[in-house]
């Protein structure tokens, strides 16, 4: 069963077997307003906490998406390529950004469950 984490800088992580699938939350995407640009991370790329690891460009800003925990990246979503709304529509689900094997599963531990990502935000 995947567990869900989620960062104050409004990216969310689904864990599962070790790997973490990574995305920004719907929060985010809706203060960013309509992408047009998603800079994908390299397979292969290893990556520490707080590293920028996609750069995404809405129609208001360019943002860094950064890294939750330390790991190596094992797939950027592709299809983001063609189509960044998908971030948009369905930023917790279709629209994920990366995956990536985790380094280090005890920085999890420093994450907000759900709930309080929710209070974080207000």
């Amino acid at each position: 069963m995947a567990n869900t984490y989620f960062t104050q800088d409004h990216e969310w992580l689904r864990v599962e077997g070790g790997v973490a699938t990574v995305g920004i939350t719907d929060y985010a995407q809706e203060q960013l307003g309509d992408l047009v640009f998603v800079e994908l991370p390299e397979i292969g790329r290893k990556l520490a906490k707080g590293d920028t690891a996609v750069v995404v460009e809405s129609v208001k800003a360019a943002s860094d998406v950064y890294a939750p925990v330390d790991g190596e990246i094992t797939e950027a979503n592709t299809s983001l390529s063609s189509d960044p709304s998908l971030v948009n529509s369905a930023a917790t689900g279709d629209g994920w950004l990366w995956k990536m094997k985790l380094s280090n599963e005890s920085q999890l531990a420093s994450l907000m469950d759900e709930a309080a990502y929710k209070a974080h935000i207000g």
